[in-house]
């Protein structure tokens, strides 16, 4: 197949690349990193929003704000970058439902952490981002709460250490795709958000996820959508990430 003249991502490396091996870790990487976790995050981001419909609402209005006419339905880049809270409410939901719940990596040499401890060369260490968005002495008393307003200071987003927020892994390891996640999830979150209210169709609906390197949600997420101009209730099965 002549793929020369294609400009996707892919058609590229294959132009350029003459190593079948090669090729097929870099399509498992696009669909474990680059489609897997989003609809994942997406996923636990809709049950939260379900549960805390004033948060869908402040997205809604920041959104209707700065894009001014309903009849947009694409963000632009710029305009995104002006959507602190949704940023926030994004960042929240992944601490909470990180895509990756734990890694782990293998010590090359004989390492000391900096709390002091040695770790031999071969070692395993996981960390586990689940547990980490849930701890008290990492993000206080209310770890448990779903709170976007926790990211804002001021009107402004602000980051925090990626290490005590390892979603996207730090360092070296960080997520080459990091942006180009953020910017897709917000994009489609947006684009359901300012169209539809979306609820469970099982109120007390609670996640359980499949084994596997991705928190994938055990048979999906059962969701009413409904237009918010009076269309039509229908249900969906939301981000149904298992198959």
């Amino acid at each position: 197949m002549d793929v020369s003249s294609h400009e996707d991502l892919l058609s590229r490396f294959m132009a350029n690349i003459d190593d079948d091996k090669f090729l097929r870790d870099i399509v498992i990487s696009f669909v474990l990193a680059g489609r897997d976790t989003i609809a994942s995050a997406l996923t636990t981001f809709f049950w939260l929003l379900s549960n805390h419909p004033h948060v869908m609402l402040a997205i809604r209005e920041e959104s209707d704000r700065i894009m001014g006419s309903k009849t947009q339905d694409v963000a632009s880049f710029e305009q995104l970058k002006e959507m602190h809270y949704l940023q926030a409410a994004v960042h929240e939901s992944m601490r909470l439902f990180p895509p990756v719940q734990f890694d782990s990596k293998f010590c090359q040499e004989d390492d000391i952490l900096p709390d002091g401890t040695f770790v031999a060369k071969g070692t395993r260490v996981t960390y586990h981002p689940y547990a980490m968005g849930r701890m008290e002495t990492i993000w206080g008393p209310d770890c448990l709460e779903f709170k976007p307003q926790r990211w804002i200071q001021d009107g402004i987003f602000k980051q925090v250490n990626p290490f005590k927020y390892p979603v996207f892994q730090a360092g070296f390891r960080v997520c080459l795709g990091k942006e180009m996640a953020l910017v897709e999830m917000k994009n489609v979150a947006l684009s359901l958000i300012r169209q539809f209210d979306i609820q469970m169709a099982n109120p007390s609906h609670t996640l359980k996820f499949t084994p596997g390197l991705t928190a994938i949600v055990k048979n999906g997420l059962p969701v009413f959508v409904q237009g918010i101009n009076g269309r039509t209730q229908i249900i969906k099965n939301l981000a149904k990430n298992h198959q």
